[in-house]
């Protein structure tokens, strides 16, 4: 049986330049309701965590939660999935910063009436504030890079930076730290403290 994971990897290959057919194809074979747009694979990790905490299957609902790549990127996948393409319905995270970049982006597409969700600095800021940077440390120290926390620390660049602004920079020191963390800190999250923009872009799909 085809899933929605191979209408995700053929959508990310039709992006990269490769022909469309594949995923027009499967667009049509398969329950696709909507996408979820996020820059990095760390923002899939934390909605896919949410998703499972609150008993969500999003493959089976006919959700596609994949990862542009890049914000820049995202008026080329609202070309292909939005009204001037397959004519999905799309959604997704960005950052506040990023917000009239996208607003562009989806005016272009035709996709100016699709929700997107705005984190104030990036998802990784929105959750450490919604845990308090204590309980992050005490997750750093579970997770067993207290160490390299310590020595990331001391270093002169980091001095005179809150303990907030460590944490989120720390997190993208290591390839694959923030994938690792955007699964850890949601699952850490009591149930009424989830950030405002993770939140409501799983109460819209």
């Amino acid at each position: 049986m085809v899933d929605i994971g191979a209408f995700r990897e053929a959508v990310t290959a039709w992006a990269a330049g490769g022909p469309g057919d594949r995923a027009r194809e499967l667009a049509t074979r398969l329950p696709v309701r909507a996408v979820v747009l996020l820059e990095g694979p760390s923002d899939v990790a934390a909605v896919n965590a949410l998703a499972e905490r609150r008993g969500r299957d999003l493959e089976v609902e006919g959700i596609c939660v994949l990862t542009m790549g890049g914000a820049m990127n995202v008026g080329r996948y609202a070309r292909l999935l939005g009204p001037p393409g397959l004519g999905l319905r799309l959604t997704g995270l960005c950052d506040e910063r990023e917000r009239p970049y996208y607003t562009r982006a989806l005016e272009q597409a035709g996709a100016i009436q699709q929700t997107f969700f705005v984190c104030a600095a990036d998802l990784e800021d929105e959750l450490i504030r919604a845990l308090g940077t204590g309980q992050v440390e005490d997750l750093v120290r579970a997770e067993g890079d207290l160490r390299a926390l310590r020595t990331f620390r001391s270093q002169p660049a980091q001095q005179g930076r809150t303990a907030q602004q460590q944490l989120r920079r720390f997190l993208g020191t290591k390839k694959g730290r923030k994938i690792h963390y955007g699964r850890v800190l949601v699952e850490a999250l009591d149930p009424d403290r989830v950030p405002a923009p993770l939140d409501g872009l799983l109460a819209s799909i």
